[in-house]
């Protein structure tokens, strides 16, 4: 039998085929370790340390369909990550007039964390634009929605009434926050260059008179930001991809946490717009995408977690806690790449159920209006009164199956009130019209 693809994500549908794991694959990380070493010897070239054709021939050299992805890994083994072999490799490939300048000056950990930060810059790439598609379906959903009415629900129950359009509007607010986060994170993504223990030594043995010059060189060559300092031990950029993935998790899990249960058969006030099927039971259309969106917001904690935990690092390159980061992290960006490539869906075709919300306003009896009452009811009949009145009403709306409206039109303190307007609860949903206006002036 064929061994199989260790990359299928069989038992990961969250993240299988979406952009983020196509951008995290085995063959895109050997692709960003070529890149790293290709740009360092472009890099030394720029400075006068490498001859030009040295920079030539690593670049085209450096082609991860020329190399074998399972025999690099097989062979990590042996030195504890693949940039050993990797190099070895590259050497031949490059042959022996320029191979010598092949990772010149740097260590294992230099060519990984850069690769590591190529990959997640290109990743989280991708991941804005599905953050974008999502906050843009909200926008369109909170605008649409704005006056939709529906029970606002606390500690699980009917509280007072508040609009879908509201609730939409809070939904992007959380992605433009994640947004913002991501982006942040991303732009600061920096190289790793510090030789072998962060003294930039051998580059200086090599001919760098200005390491912070090949250090910048490196840097422009790949796209990301030179670091004030090398970062061996300083893991700044692993715990900020840490905290920005695990929010963006979680905001998107808040979406879902939603729908999952206002798209609960007995509430049914959204339903997800193709709704997955059932092994047993041909009748269900199961939330799948809110399903993976939240499975995700459940794991993305524990694996940002770890790397905050490698933080604690010892010497100038720990055993163990750098290399405790790496799977971890690749899972963080597919899941949060995955959710939120299942957001967009989810948002996108989210269908919002405006009558089934009007009706489930009535289900209290009226009772979901009885904050505005009290109110309401204070200057006509005193405070002490008031609370009285709508307390033993309250009780009469379900024993005689009555709404409380009706109640108090037949109390004679009552008569001549208007009580259309405070029993109406479409009418009882505060400033949550200018909240979401005011939320969706946000760019």
């Amino acid at each position: 039998m064929t061994s199989p693809d260790p990359d299928t994500g069989l038992l990961a549908p969250g993240w299988t085929g979406s952009p983020a794991a196509a951008a995290t694959a085995d063959g895109a990380y050997l692709q960003a370790l070529l890149d790293a070493e290709a740009a360092l010897t472009r890099a030394q070239a720029a400075l006068g340390l490498a001859p030009p054709e040295a920079a030539t021939a690593v670049t085209e050299a450096a082609d991860a369909g020329r190399f074998d992805v399972r025999s690099l890994a097989g062979r990590a083994r042996g030195g504890g990550n693949p940039v050993i072999p990797l190099v070895a490799d590259l050497t031949e490939a490059v042959g022996e007039t320029y191979g010598p300048y092949i990772h010149r000056g740097a260590t294992s950990q230099d060519i990984l964390d850069t690769a590591t930060m190529l990959v997640a810059a290109r990743t989280l790439g991708l991941l804005l634009a599905d953050l974008d598609r999502v906050q843009r379906a909200l926008a369109r959903l909170a605008a649409e929605h704005r006056d939709t009415a529906m029970p606002g629900r606390t500690l699980t129950q009917h509280a007072v009434p508040t609009t879908f359009g509201l609730k939409a509007a809070g939904w992007r607010a959380l992605v433009l926050d994640a947004r913002d986060r991501v982006a942040v994170v991303r732009d600061s993504l920096p190289v790793q260059l510090g030789g072998a223990a962060g003294t930039l030594a051998a580059f200086t043995v090599y001919g760098a008179e200005d390491t912070q010059a090949l250090t910048a060189a490196f840097a422009a060559e790949l796209g990301l930001r030179a670091p004030l300092l090398p970062w061996h031990t300083l893991r700044t950029p692993i715990a900020d991809l840490a905290g920005c993935l695990a929010f963006t998790a979680g905001a998107l899990g808040k979406i879902a946490a939603d729908v999952l249960v206002l798209g609960r058969t007995e509430i049914a006030e959204v339903a997800e717009g193709g709704g997955g099927g059932s092994s047993a039971m041909p009748h269900k259309a199961n939330p799948v995408r809110s399903t993976l969106i939240a499975a995700a917001a459940r794991r993305a904690p524990q694996l940002a977690a770890t790397l905050y935990s490698s933080l604690a690092a010892e010497d100038e390159r720990p055993a163990g806690a750098w290399h405790a980061e790496w799977e971890p992290l690749r899972d963080l960006l597919r899941l949060v790449g995955g959710a939120a490539r299942d957001a967009a869906e989810l948002t996108e075709g989210l269908r919002v159920h405006a009558d089934t919300m009007r009706e489930h306003l009535d289900l209290t009896h009226g009772l979901i209006v009885s904050e505005r009452l009290s109110a309401e009811l204070a200057p006509v009949l005193g405070r002490a009164r008031a609370k009285a009145l709508l307390t033993e009403l309250a009780k009469r709306t379900y024993a005689e199956g009555g709404s409380l409206g009706e109640l108090l039109s037949q109390e004679p303190e009552l008569k001549d009130v208007d009580l259309d307007e405070p029993t109406d609860p479409a009418r009882y949903t505060g400033s949550a019209g200018a909240l979401t206006d005011r939320a969706l002036e946000r760019p």
